[in-house]
Order: structure tokens, then C-alpha cells, then sequence
């Protein structure tokens, strides 16, 4: 219940019966599957950890969320599907849809973001129906949601029904206009402003509480990245010397360290 919900569009009601997940494009076969079928398939759970790109300080309590998902890997489905050489670009389409006005045209459009096809061959992606050992809530996006460990929420389509495979960029709003990041970088020795689409999570600790203990005190914490294996946590008290924190053994490689 304290896992954060943001939603950009409507909140569909799909029924566990009526629902299917179609995968199209540039593959040698397009493939169907009913929620039953994808149940039946080698079932694999993850812990993982996401925050939204958009959290900031004031928001941050309801920004972020960890949980136990189960359901099969997208690799898997990909595979059946067979991949064709000029499958580029994986796209994943929710069925929550909304009205957008682009060039003064008001369209509906679903939900979408997309990955490379080197990303989406990932082992830790998978297509969730579970989360924390039950079936997916409806506002996580049941029956069927995607779930792209190491990545910032966005990523992480819910109501998921359409995944195409096609040979160019995915260009819709949440890859090319919203959830970008702005840096500069040096292009051929030049300074330039960089626009790039949010994908994997940027490492954050945060100190979450810190408790009288034995005439001392207790502080504990997270930390949440994309996987990278940490060294250690570490932790320096106004100008002490860093102290090496002890990392809960629960945590793993996608959910949020606890200290």
C-alpha cells in the first residue's frame, strides 16, 4: 500500500479473461498471449527497487517504492517471437490512453516508452503479473506490467498490451519530450546541451531515520542504483571520519540496500 503510483493518463479495467499481450513488428512471428498462458510459462521473481525521474526532495516519501515481482522474462517472449536483424527499437504500449494535442492536432495516444534491443535482451526484465507474492493491484497496472530492474520508474509500463519491435527510434511524448535529462558534453570539442531520454537509475542514499540507542545512536538508511555491485556505505558525522555502515543481507542486486 505505500508503494507510489504516478499516472499520466486513464486507469483501465482489464479482466483477468479478456486480456492479451500482442507482440508485432519486425519479428518472424507475431505472438498473442492470454494472461493464463503467460502464467503457465517459466515463472521468475525479482526484487527491485524504482524511483520516478521526476522525484525531487519535497515529494520524496512518495517517490519510491521496493517490491518482490514475479512473472516471466521478457527475453523469453522475444525469443518465441524471433527478433529479425532489422529490429532495432522494443516499444511497449499501455492500455491507458489519453488526448494529446500535437501541432494543433488532438490525437489518442497510448502510453509507450522503449528501450534498444540490447536492453530489452536483458535476463532481469521481465513481464510481471505478481508483486509481493499476489496478484498485481490495479493501480500497479493489472493483470500485466513490465518491470526493467535498474531503471527509473517511467520505464516500467503498466497495463502492458502491445509490445512492436520496429527498425527506428520510438519517438511518442514519454521518450522525446518528457522524462529527458539536460546536460552539457563535449561534441567534437565543443560544448552542447544534450537532451537524453531517462532510463537507468542514478545512484541515491538518503538517511531515513537516526534513534537514541545505548547512549549513542542508531542511523539507518538506502541506498538505490541501477545493479552496480557496491563497494561499501559509508558514513561521516560533521567533519568525523567515515564509518563503514553494515548493509542488511536481504538486500540484493535491484532492491534498495538497506544500512
Amino acid at each position: 500500500d505505500d508503494f507510489y503510483i504516478v499516472q499520466h493518463y486513464n486507469q483501465p479495467e482489464i479482466s483477468a479473461d479478456e486480456y492479451r499481450l500482442r507482440i508485432t513488428g519486425l519479428v518472424d512471428k507475431p505472438l498473442e498471449f492470454t494472461l493464463a498462458q503467460l502464467q503457465s510459462m517459466k515463472k521468475v521473481e525479482i526484487d527491485a527497487g524504482f524511483e520516478c525521474g521526476g522525484n525531487r526532495r519535497d515529494m520524496f516519501h512518495g517517490l519510491i517504492g521496493n517490491a518482490k515481482w514475479g512473472g516471466v522474462r521478457l527475453t523469453d517472449l522475444l525469443g518465441d517471437a524471433g527478433v529479425q536483424d532489422a529490429g532495432i527499437e522494443v516499444v511497449f504500449y499501455g492500455a491507458d490512453k489519453g488526448t494529446e494535442n500535437i501541432r494543433n492536432i488532438d490525437v489518442e495516444q497510448a502510453f509507450g516508452r522503449s528501450m534498444h534491443i540490447d536492453d530489452a535482451h536483458s535476463d532481469d526484465i521481465i513481464v510481471a503479473y505478481e508483486m509481493n507474492g499476489v496478484a498485481l493491484p490495479y493501480y500497479h497496472g493489472a493483470p500485466v506490467r513490465l518491470i526493467v530492474p535498474g531503471w527509473y520508474g517511467i520505464a516500467n509500463v503498466k497495463w502492458l498490451e502491445h509490445i512492436h519491435v520496429q527498425d527506428r527510434r520510438y519517438m511518442g511524448r514519454f521518450m522525446a519530450r518528457d522524462y529527458v535529462t539536460l546536460s552539457k558534453i563535449d561534441v567534437g570539442g565543443v560544448e552542447r546541451w544534450d537532451e537524453r531520454s531517462v532510463t537507468r537509475i542514478q545512484l541515491k542514499s538518503s538517511i531515513i531515520r537516526v534513534t537514541n540507542r545505548d547512549g549513542g545512536h542508531r542511523i539507518t538508511g538506502f541506498v538505490l542504483n541501477d545493479g552496480t555491485a557496491l563497494k561499501s556505505i559509508e558514513i561521516k558525522i560533521d567533519d568525523g571520519a567515515w564509518q563503514k555502515a553494515k548493509i542488511d543481507s536481504d538486500s540484493t542486486q535491484y532492491s534498495w540496500k538497506l544500512f
